[in-house]
């Protein structure tokens, strides 16, 4: 997904499309790719940093309390999608309203953490949502082999230039 096929316009558009809320439209393809683009973004950008907000222990220590065996490495999409499971995400989200910023906004998030960002293994979550998870992978090794994989090549850089 890339920016690179809008104009100044279509770019200042779409950035401003994105400041409304989600009720604010339907289903219209260009803010949904507008919206895939920026959580895209936004998932690469926290992807190589293991402190992702500076309230990290309290998301993980809510987050572990609140979804205790909840499985992190792979996700099923009905632990965060399904009405029940919405129920119990709500009031978690909402303790982070005024602590994380744009807490409730949308972003990409992987099922499976040993696998990249692509269609069959993204997921559209909340960024409070997001940042639980993702801590909760790092604080439990599952994002290490991930991790150590990004770094390879740029040690390998380091080494040879």
């Amino acid at each position: 997904m890339a920016a690179a096929g809008l104009g100044p316009g279509e770019a200042a558009a779409a950035a401003h499309a994105l400041s409304l809320p989600a009720e604010a439209f339907g289903n219209d393809p260009r803010v949904e790719l507008a919206w895939a683009m920026k959580a895209h973004q936004h998932a690469e950008i926290y992807f190589n940093f293991l402190n992702l907000t500076k309230v990290d222990d309290q998301i993980y220590s809510d987050f572990r309390a609140t979804f205790r065996d909840l499985r992190v490495d792979v996700l099923d999409p009905e632990e965060l999608k399904s009405e029940p499971a919405k129920e119990k995400w709500r009031p978690f989200c909402l303790r982070f309203q005024g602590l994380v910023e744009d807490f409730n906004y949308g972003t990409l998030l992987r099922l499976d953490c040993r696998g990249g960002y692509t269609e069959d293994n993204s997921i559209f979550a909340t960024r409070i949502q997001f940042f639980a998870i993702e801590i909760a992978r790092n604080r439990e090794g599952c994002n290490s082999a991930v991790y150590s994989r990004a770094r390879q090549p740029a040690a390998q850089e380091a080494t040879s230039g």
